[in-house]
């Protein structure tokens, strides 16, 4: 069976966490958006002209006729088909705790560039971003990702039981987006977190991924998604 993976096509975006499980697992997927005629295709799975639940926006997986939205369900979902998540429940538990922590901690990073609007460009509301970047700089970065270290230093090599699983994956990914975001906050906080950042490098050495981090399927992070550097933003 072929995955079918909805996202935007220009960013990493959430996306990419999906892509990164998809990736590792060696699952065969399609990421339609960027195929010819994947816009027109999204915009049907939108609007409900595909069977099952409707989704309110992409990340969506199909696979075959089960669709999946929203980025730990479908992380969880391919976590438990491709053993990349614990298989008792205690475990699985354990993981879907951490992976929608980590979702928080998306979602704070990106309301540093968007903190009044998603409609309205950055632009339009930089002294609103100034403020939160601040505070999230300040407190948030260094909360989440101690959050992180603390499990670690608990279980061990990984955040949940003693194979790699989706949760590292996440991990990994927003570590990858915070030091590029903020360079300068996670400079500083680089001694407190020595346990998320070997697992991060960890991570990116796991052989199918690192064919996927090294192609160009790959997308660069860029100031279109949710991990954006601003200069002003990580003064």
């Amino acid at each position: 069976m072929k995955y079918e993976l909805y996202y935007w096509p220009e960013i990493q975006g959430r996306g990419e966490f999906v892509r990164l499980v998809l990736e590792d697992a060696d699952a065969s997927y399609v990421d339609v958006v960027r195929e010819p005629g994947g816009y027109a295709r999204l915009k049907a799975v939108l609007a409900g002209e595909r069977d099952g639940v409707i989704p309110l926006a992409p990340p969506v997986l199909y696979a075959g006729p089960i669709v999946v939205a929203q980025t730990v369900a479908i992380t969880s979902f391919l976590g438990d088909r491709h053993d990349l998540a614990p298989r008792d429940e205690r475990g699985r538990l354990a993981a879907l705790t951490i992976a929608l922590t980590i979702a928080d901690l998306v979602d704070e990073a990106h309301d540093t560039h968007h903190p009044t609007s998603v409609e309205a460009r950055y632009e339009q509301q930089k002294p609103a971003a100034r403020e939160r970047a601040a505070a999230f700089r300040r407190s948030r970065i260094a909360k989440f990702l101690g959050y992180l270290e603390r499990n670690l230093e608990r279980n061990g090599d990984v955040l949940v039981g003693n194979e790699v699983s989706y949760v590292d994956l996440a991990a990994f990914q927003v570590v990858e987006g915070l030091s590029y975001a903020f360079p300068r906050a996670m400079a500083r906080i680089r001694g407190e977190i020595p346990r998320l950042l070997t697992l991060r490098d960890r991570v990116a050495q796991r052989p199918r991924l690192l064919r996927y981090l090294t192609s160009p399927r790959r997308l660069p992070f860029n100031e279109q998604g949710i991990f954006r550097h601003y200069p002003e933003l990580d003064a």
